[in-house]
């Protein structure tokens, strides 16, 4: 007979996460209170880890999606062993500096395995985890890579449309290694979830090519056998834990009084006495806590083999994987950066940088297999498809590009997954403006300092005829408004193969590359083997070392500076032109290095297809902005920047008339 868990060590969970959130006076403690008993199986009987080695590559991964019971996380990472979280920490919930935050946010090597609370983004970030799963072992073998993701996600998540798009995607790909714990209470904020919603959520999971298993989310036996069942499943499985939310509370279980706020002192005396629970707040027994020590050691068997076997791998895999869970590129990138550099300086053709970015996939996909690719529906227009790149599928993992279909948002909460499980480099492509779609992702990554590359093509009203809908104005703005993202967008192919070294050199910061549809010459005019965009920008041409006139421009407006400052020395006005392909890593330079590039006597003209706010710190109010404050238009492209004084004439008369 399998050994029956005692209620107390449920209890244990309930009464740190009760005594926290009243502490605190803030937090959520009904959901903790209702998934207790479903988390404890789950610990006790059947994850995988070591609180000794929390970075263990072939533990199961375990993610709260509904993160607003952070308070479940950190009870059970104290409760097992894990060093990161202390009594202390509890008693700290929701202060600051405290790891113990107000939703969980990511700390490698604390057991906290993604930053969750927007609702469903752990649900893509667990989708994530599991393709990657799958993709390590038809590469590594099951030996080294074969563990499970488990999700918790309430009725929050799955009202969230990203839930949708990715729980689509993990159906199709049949991701068996995927267990989807739904902690359904029936209750959000409002009230009972039935104001809103009258979904029927088995029959939608089985639409999505899910299993799916119903049980008592507080039985015990109901929940091992469901647990037990999903070990073997051909497809993912969504477990429908029906559960109590503030289970144990006299006045408050089931209502949505205790999804959000304190239970209050009274209420707190109550649920002890109703539960039998004598202890003191913050107080564990030793017995109870000695036996969730020991559920910590369980994994102890596992980890062990799974060293030997590591250790024993052929020496070339080894390597490869230790190479790749340490997060640096492979030896010969230098090199291979190089050579290609030299290629595209002596070819210097005329081309779109989407096609340029295209041109960098193609080398770097042959020799970086951690390089994972894909597009949402849009891989013929991104470029973002290797020509030796294989697809990924639910029948064969061995590959390195992934069709997300029309799911944007998920396909960027997906690349986090990909990203946080540690063997993979996840880059996307869909359009500028799309990036709408995206930014809740971005920002999270951004947040969690993932290294995450977005490859977003159509980067202007240069894309023409598609129109305003499809024109990126405010775009470039907005995303350099996230702190820790670098946005880059070069001018030519050789920029954007520099963009895409610094974006791969990033370990910590995710990275935008905002590409052209249209074509742009060539305008590097000399080839060096430093990355000149590593400073954000450069001097790309002068006409005089010392004038006081100096043009900023972005990608495809480069070429509009260049033809300015042309005009400019017609008229016997030097001028320098600066290509600025990454105002972040600019403004993260030493001030000598930014005085040189842009003098502080320097009169600043800045020229780039979109609006043109945030452009201001940098003509430091000595100065002209050139771009477009309001929507596009649909019409070729060249007519867009004649309508709106977007060329080289327009500019030029109007900068001979400030400088008279």
């Amino acid at each position: 007979m399998p050994k029956k868990l005692n209620i107390n060590l449920a209890n244990a969970v309930r009464f740190l996460s009760i005594d926290a959130v009243q502490k605190a006076n803030s937090g959520h403690p009904g959901m903790p209170m209702g998934m207790a008993d479903v988390a404890t199986v789950l610990f006790h009987k059947f994850l995988k880890f070591n609180p000794e080695d929390p970075k263990w590559f072939n533990r199961d991964r375990f993610v709260l999606s509904a993160g607003h019971g952070s308070m479940l996380l950190y009870s059970l990472l104290y409760l097992l062993g894990y060093k990161s979280v202390s009594i202390d920490d509890i008693k700290n919930f929701r202060q600051l500096d405290s790891i113990c935050a107000g939703h969980p946010e990511y700390e490698e090597g604390s057991g906290i395995e993604t930053t969750t609370g927007p609702l469903g983004q752990g649900i893509s970030n667990a989708v994530g985890f599991a393709i990657a799963e799958e993709i390590c072992r038809s590469n590594f073998g099951k030996d080294i890579c074969n563990h499970k993701t488990y999700v918790v996600a309430g009725d929050g998540c799955l009202m969230e449309g990203i839930s949708h798009e990715a729980l689509s995607l993990a159906g199709h790909l049949k991701l068996k290694n995927l267990i989807l714990l739904f902690d359904n209470n029936s209750i959000s904020i409002d009230g009972n979830t039935n104001l809103a919603v009258s979904d029927d959520i088995k029959l939608r999971f089985q639409s999505y090519n899910w299993d799916v298993i119903e049980i008592n989310g507080h039985n015990y036996s109901g929940i091992e056998r469901a647990l037990l069942k999903a070990q073997k499943a051909k497809k993912p499985t969504m477990i429908s834990c029906k559960t109590i939310i503030g289970f144990g509370s006299p006045n408050k279980a089931k209502s949505a009084s205790v999804h959000g706020s304190p239970l209050g002192e009274d209420e707190v005396k109550l649920v002890r006495k109703k539960l039998k629970w004598t202890y003191s707040a913050f107080e564990i027994p030793d017995k109870i806590l000695k036996e969730w020590r020991s559920a910590g050691l369980r994994g102890e068997k596992d980890y062990l083999s799974w060293k030997a076997k590591f250790n024993k791998l052929d020496k070339g895999k080894k390597t490869g994987l230790e190479r790749i869970m340490s997060g640096h590129l492979p030896v010969e990138t230098e090199k291979m950066i190089k050579d290609f550099r030299g290629e595209i300086f002596k070819n210097q053709k005329t081309m779109a940088t989407r096609k340029s970015s295209e041109l960098c996939i193609n080398n770097f996909t042959r020799f970086i297999p951690e390089l994972i690719g894909g597009s949402a529906d849009l891989t013929g227009s991104n470029n973002t498809k290797g020509s030796n790149q294989k697809v990924i599928h639910s029948k064969n993992f061995n590959g390195s590009y992934l069709h997300y279909g029309v799911r944007e948002h998920a396909m960027c909460g997906v690349m986090n997954g990909l990203a946080l499980h540690g063997n993979i480099i996840p880059y996307g492509g869909t359009f500028l403006v799309f990036s709408d779609y995206c930014k809740p992702s971005i920002r999270l990554a951004a947040l969690m300092k993932l290294r995450v590359i977005y490859i977003f093509t159509h980067d202007s009203i240069g894309l023409g005829e598609d129109g305003p809908t499809h024109q990126p104005i405010e775009h470039l703005f907005s995303l350099r408004s996230i702190p820790n993202l670098n946005v880059f967008r070069p001018s030519d192919t050789l920029e954007t193969l520099e963009c895409w070294e610094l974006a791969l050199k990033s370990k910590h910061t995710p990275s935008v590359i905002a590409l052209s549809r249209q074509d742009l010459p060539f305008v590097r005019q000399e080839l060096t083997d430093d990355n000149l965009s590593k400073n954000g920008a450069y001097i790309l041409s002068t006409t005089d070392p010392n004038s006081k006139v100096r043009i900023v421009a972005t990608g495809s407006e480069v070429q509009i500076a260049l033809d300015v400052q042309k005009k400019l020395n017609e008229i016997k006005v030097s001028s320098t032109v600066v290509s600025m392909p990454c105002m972040e890593l600019f403004e993260q330079q030493e001030t000598t290095y930014k005085n040189k590039i842009l003098p502080d006597d320097a009169f600043i003209i800045t020229i780039e297809a979109g609006v043109t706010k945030g452009w201001e710190k940098i003509i430091k109010g000595n100065g002209m902005s050139f771009g477009i404050d309001e929507f596009g238009k649909s019409a070729p492209y060249k007519n867009i920047y004649e309508h709106f004084s977007l060329t080289s004439g327009y500019i030029t008369d109007v900068v001979k008339k400030y400088l008279r």
